[in-house]
């Protein structure tokens, strides 16, 4: 059965959706059967991992609200053992059209239920806000990777997210834990990365993975080219950050019986 990991933060710009295309590609290299679901409905999961946000058949969006099945949504990936639910701006009304369903809170779990002996990791990429469409990623989830940039004013909302995450594990899924912060964008030239990385380790302690995923110029270039960093420049120090993390995190799985 899958271990089922969002990848969430309200702030943009954090490395969310870098983290979920190029952790779920490095987890795929070492043949796990991951799927990524894309629910943010600027679909840069999507595009990042090379694919069409038009898909003929279908994307999250039918899956969540128009009856689709989440089997008949998943496509096929350029990478062997990595799967796709892409989305796009159809997303958009998403959040206000949820308000109107039974169940709404739990409608991503139960559509995960039909595929989730199929992969396993299932990484969901979710929408920068803490509406309907992350709280459905919170309940679905084992746990999550809070990404944390290591910039002036990194730790801005993150009280307001772990409380979230403490609401949502007390009254929908009491099973949901931090997998771990993720530090992002540390530039080792620069004091203030380096005391953000010493004050968030001295904050969180263990909860912080050890792998940091620096700054560099082939991870910002990969999503242009539709590929995870690792097909793009696999020598790269992107590449190489990922791929550790992606050992942290299997380990991890290991260690507990996952």
């Amino acid at each position: 059965m899958a271990k089922v990991i969002c990848i969430a933060n309200q702030k943009g710009g954090v490395g969310k959706t870098t983290t979920a295309v190029n952790l779920s590609a490095s987890i795929a290299v070492a043949e796990k059967r991951v799927l990524l679901i894309d629910i943010d409905p600027q679909g840069n999961s999507t595009s990042g991992i090379g694919l069409s946000k038009e898909q003929s058949n279908g994307t999250i969006y039918q899956a969540l609200l128009k009856g689709s099945g989440l089997r008949e949504t998943i496509q096929k990936t350029s990478l062997a053992h990595l799967d796709l639910v892409t989305s796009n701006t159809d997303l958009i009304g998403a959040e206000v059209e949820l308000i109107q369903e039974k169940d709404r809170e739990r409608r991503l779990t139960h559509l995960i239920k039909e595929v989730e002996e199929d992969y396993d990791y299932i990484f969901i990429d979710c929408p920068p806000s803490l509406g309907l469409l992350t709280i459905n990623s919170l309940t679905a989830a084992n746990s999550v990777i809070i990404p944390l940039q290591c910039e002036y004013y990194a730790l801005e909302g993150l009280g307001q997210l772990i409380k979230t995450i403490r609401l949502i594990k007390q009254s929908l899924n009491p099973r949901l834990e931090i997998e771990g912060i993720l530090l992002t964008m540390f530039d080792i030239r620069n004091n203030l990365s380096h005391q953000v990385v010493e004050e968030v380790r001295s904050h969180f302690k263990e909860k912080v993975f050890q792998t940091v995923i620096p700054r560099n110029v082939r991870l910002s270039e990969a999503p242009s080219h539709g590929k995870p960093v690792i097909l793009y420049d696999i020598h790269s120090k992107g590449a190489e950050s990922y791929l550790n993390l992606a050992s942290e995190i299997m380990a991890d799985g290991k260690k507990n019986g996952n």
